[in-house]
């Protein structure tokens, strides 16, 4: 019971100090300026997987150009994903306009305020739930993320593996009680010593000390930290054993060949399947594969282009979180625009046409090649 009474002592300690350092070590990001639910929403899917500085911008052009719900569930899936392009995992796209269709569906156009709608919602997870839920209506739901596992279990020393479903739920758990007094829930008498609001400055406040302080890679700057002083792995120099993950798993290596055909002004790409990685998005047509010279040359004049030119090739490796694309783009000048293939110009493809990372850097070759 003593050793109970005590970590739930350091938790208290932890947000009450981490409520005091926020307001003056928060980072000016632009989904802070306010607590429109629509705002916090799509900053929390555009930064899984993403640095903050990346989304930033993409950030700024989605809103101008989809500025409430209502955009997002009315707008083309093809202009949508143009405005992701460069973002990866396009799913997350997909999701978000499927949520905002069923928020102008179910409920009116209002953004849901309870964590069971929240988390009912496309592409929406206990994480972002959590985040959208504390953040923007100051519910007592955490958002547990890598940040918070890392800076939790180096606090309490937990050697639980943060890989676990288990040990993100038992997290979620230990910081909810906590919130519960941020809402003074303790009890129905309890008066409440935080201000509103205090959740959503707790969900912030640990997420921002685990970007910037308990850092993701690298030595901690616990010099800097708040949390030092009740600290369990600052004070038995442990940090680098928490937190404990699965052991990563290698990467698959596969090889490619794609073909950057060109017609005049036109260059073909044509869509990918809807099903798999990079579904129903935009590429230059591939195969599996290396392929020599001659052999790209065959290729392309099987699918009725009649290559007349290889003017050159360019070799780009691209590498997702399971798989590792090393791929050998041939140039080709082609007399005939073959049916298989959708053929466009540079402006068309670079306002309307949604190229995935892994093909931009041929855009890029492309168009120096033309300026010369």
């Amino acid at each position: 019971m003593e050793e109970l009474d005590k970590r739930r002592e350091i938790k208290k300690q932890m947000i009450d100090r981490l409520l005091i350092w926020y307001p003056e070590h928060a980072r000016d990001l632009p989904w802070r300026k306010d607590k429109d639910p629509y705002h916090i929403w799509l900053s929390e899917i555009m930064l899984q997987q993403t640095r903050v500085e990346a989304v930033k911008d993409y950030y700024k052009r989605f809103l101008a150009e989809l500025p409430d719900i209502r955009h997002l569930a009315e707008v083309e899936e093809d202009r949508l994903l143009k405005l992701w392009e460069g973002l990866g995992y396009y799913n997350r796209a997909r999701n978000l306009q499927k949520a905002a269709i069923s928020i102008m569906e179910d409920y009116g156009g209002a953004f849901p305020q309870t964590y069971e709608e929240i988390r009912s919602l496309a592409g929406i997870g206990d994480y972002t739930a959590g985040a959208i839920g504390s953040i923007c209506f100051d519910l007592p739901t955490p958002a547990v993320d890598g940040n918070v596992l890392r800076v939790y279990t180096r606090i309490m020393e937990d050697d639980s593996n943060i890989d676990k479903q288990s040990t993100k739920n038992a997290v979620r758990d230990a910081l909810a009680e906590v919130y519960q007094e941020l809402k003074g829930y303790r009890d129905d008498k309890a008066e409440n010593e935080y201000p509103a609001g205090s959740c959503g400055m707790a969900t912030q406040a640990l997420m921002e000390i685990g970007a910037t302080v308990c850092v993701p890679n690298g030595t901690p700057k616990c010099e800097e930290c708040p949390l030092s002083a009740i600290c369990g792995a600052c004070m038995h120099q442990s940090w680098n054993m928490y937190p404990v993950r699965n052991e990563k798993k290698s990467r698959r290596v596969e090889d490619k060949t794609v073909f950057v055909l060109t017609c005049g002004d036109k260059v073909a790409v044509r869509k990918r399947q809807s099903k798999g990685l990079l579904a129903g998005l935009w590429e230059f047509p591939n195969v599996e594969g290396h392929m020599s010279k001659q052999q790209a040359a065959d290729t392309a004049a099987d699918w009725q282009t009649a290559p007349e030119q290889m003017q050159m090739n360019y070799n780009y490796t691209h590498i997702f979180s399971h798989v590792e694309w090393r791929m050998t783009a041939y140039y080709l000048a082609c007399r005939k625009l073959a049916e298989p293939f959708t053929w466009v110009d540079m402006d068309e493809l670079d306002q309307n046409i949604a190229i995935p990372s892994a093909f931009k850097p041929f855009v890029e070759v492309l168009k120096k090649e033309k300026q010369n």
